[in-house]
């Protein structure tokens, strides 16, 4: 796919990783704590508590207190919520020792007693692109629902060509797919049209739904799992583990560079364009050729090496500790090759394109470019990076959204003995 310029606008995803993992099954402490107002210094019963990203969470009794009975050993983020107060998160690395928690929740301005005045309601165009972008475009997205629509706040910059979505409290995500409801706490939403990428942020808790069936259970187990298979949490955690190409990935080196040619490009662009009415008056058909073949000129040549990677090209492992670190020159092209592409990313892939371009071969193969944004990145024992912001994703794994979207203390099944 990547052997030859590629005319595409690229899409970037940034991907937000919270909730760091689990670091080993047997290692567990408890946690436990409180939840106050950071006024009164009064308790909040009844107040929701949870680890982010992960099925664990639960709620304050009618002292404030919560606890968490066995937590697996790793890093986390805690986040206390409370209706009429705002959220708090707190960083929490649990290894085998109890910890005690303390939330002081400021109260919302409302509670204050300001008036928030909301001046008006979303606009349908500008809320329809934030939940098809947020809930992605994949088959399982299909089967994805915003359950609280209200609850988002849509706004569109035209100045930036930005678009916005915040909710202070959470939104509520029903995943038919994977069976999971998922509440999205403190949403910062950001889809940027000029620079053709997306971001979200926030603190996530997954409920697991109740199924109606066995068959429906089992149907879920089972997407849950091809969900998992080629995923970016996949790629890490074979990556941390050096069973990188056992898992079915294959991994090359792609460098990109500009294009020499793009400049003069898009000066003919602009001339045509200043003079287009002439132009196609006189033999318009000469004219859109012309155009559309500047047009497919792009902004990038890109550089495949076809030989792939070693482990050791991209995995560091330091001596002693053990900890490993991505590090690697340019980009990475990671190919999964244990399974087709979702049938969906060929047509997700026509809708990025501008007017004329050309689709790349390859789009029935899971082929994503990974980003490394410092030169070295530290996985966690389970493979997510230490930096949660430190990958970008596109290509294949910048398509997958929230419909292949798993809580971190998935673990799918073992694979079957010789």
């Amino acid at each position: 796919m990547f052997s030859r310029p590629s005319t595409l606008r690229r899409w970037v995803t940034l991907l937000i990783l919270l909730l760091l993992p689990l670091l080993t099954a047997r290692a567990q402490a408890p946690v436990s704590g409180v939840v106050l107002d950071s006024v009164t210094r009064q308790p909040l019963p009844f107040g929701t508590v949870f680890l982010a990203n992960t099925t664990l969470g639960t709620t304050t009794d009618e002292a404030g207190r919560f606890r968490f009975g066995q937590v697996p050993a790793g890093r986390y983020e805690v986040v206390a919520s409370y209706l009429g107060y705002q959220l708090r998160r707190q960083p929490l690395t649990v290894t085998t020792t109890a910890q005690e928690l303390t939330f002081r929740l400021p109260p919302a301005a409302n509670a204050l007693g300001e008036v928030v005045i909301r001046p008006h309601a979303n606009n349908p165009d500008d809320y329809r692109k934030f939940a098809d972008t947020f809930l992605g475009s994949t088959t399982f997205s299909r089967q994805c629902r915003i359950r609280n629509p209200a609850a988002v706040r849509v706004e569109y910059d035209a100045q930036t060509n930005e678009l916005t979505a915040t909710c202070p409290d959470f939104l509520t995500v029903e995943n038919r797919a994977l069976g999971y409801r998922i509440r999205y706490y403190g949403l910062e939403f950001r889809l940027n049209f000029a620079e053709g990428w997306t971001s979200f942020y926030g603190s996530p808790v997954f409920e697991p739904l109740r199924a109606r069936s066995r068959r429906e259970q089992q149907r879920w187990d089972a997407n849950r799992q091809r969900a998992y298979q080629g995923s970016l949490p996949h790629f890490l955690r074979s990556v941390h583990q050096n069973q990188v190409g056992a898992a079915g990935f294959r991994v090359q080196r792609l460098r990109r560079v500009p294009n020499p040619a793009r400049p003069r490009a898009d000066s003919l662009i602009a001339l045509m364009r200043a003079g287009a009415p002439a132009s196609r008056l006189a033999n318009p058909a000469r004219f859109d050729d012309s155009l559309a073949a500047l047009l497919q000129v792009p902004r990038q040549l890109e550089y495949l090496f076809t030989q792939p990677l070693s482990p050791a090209d991209y995995r560091h492992q330091e001596a002693g500790s053990g900890a490993v670190n991505l590090q690697f020159p340019d980009l990475l092209v990671v190919a999964y090759e244990a399974e087709p592409a979702d049938p969906a990313y060929v047509a997700y892939t026509a809708r990025q394109a501008a007017p004329g371009q050309r689709l790349p071969a390859g789009l029935d193969r899971q082929e994503s470019v990974l980003h490394l944004l410092h030169p070295s990145v530290p996985l966690q024992p389970n493979g997510l990076p230490e930096d949660p912001l430190a990958l970008l994703t596109e290509g294949y794994w910048g398509f997958e959204k929230m419909g292949e979207f798993l809580p971190v203390d998935y673990q799918p099944p073992p694979a079957p003995g010789p």
